[in-house]
């Protein structure tokens, strides 16, 4: 198991910034991935981020490419997601996952079975 908690949710104006954080217990594996996940009320979960822990290879899609920057300390077992020009759609329920082999949920070419509880980002216009 891995355990993860996030942590600097908030609540901005719109082209604010924030910065996430993510605490996991250990990783999977050197050569995994990690990834934050968002979910508005009334919507899907959807990827916003993945790294690979091994090459930092990162991955957004196109709702948050060149606003979202997603990092790693892998000395300290900390995830980030840095959000800068923050939008009100950006408002949502922000989770970080880790992976394993047999994930359920794709994302980016990895399988995310492992998430935190969730950390709420509002953002205002």
């Amino acid at each position: 198991q891995v355990q993860l908690v996030e942590s600097g949710g908030g609540s901005v104006q719109a082209g604010g910034s924030l910065r996430l954080s993510c605490v996991l217990s250990r990783y999977t594996r050197r050569n995994s991935c990690l990834g934050w996940f968002r979910q508005a009320s009334g919507k899907e979960r959807e990827g916003v981020a993945r790294i690979y822990t091994l090459n930092g290879g990162t991955y957004y899609p196109d709702s948050v490419k060149g606003r979202f920057t997603i990092s790693q300390d892998y000395a300290k077992n900390t995830l980030y997601l840095e959000m800068n020009s923050l939008k009100p759609e950006d408002t949502a329920m922000y989770y970080c996952a880790a992976d394993e082999t047999y994930g359920l949920t794709w994302f980016a070419g990895c399988r995310f079975d492992y998430w935190g509880q969730g950390t709420q980002v509002t953002v205002s216009s």
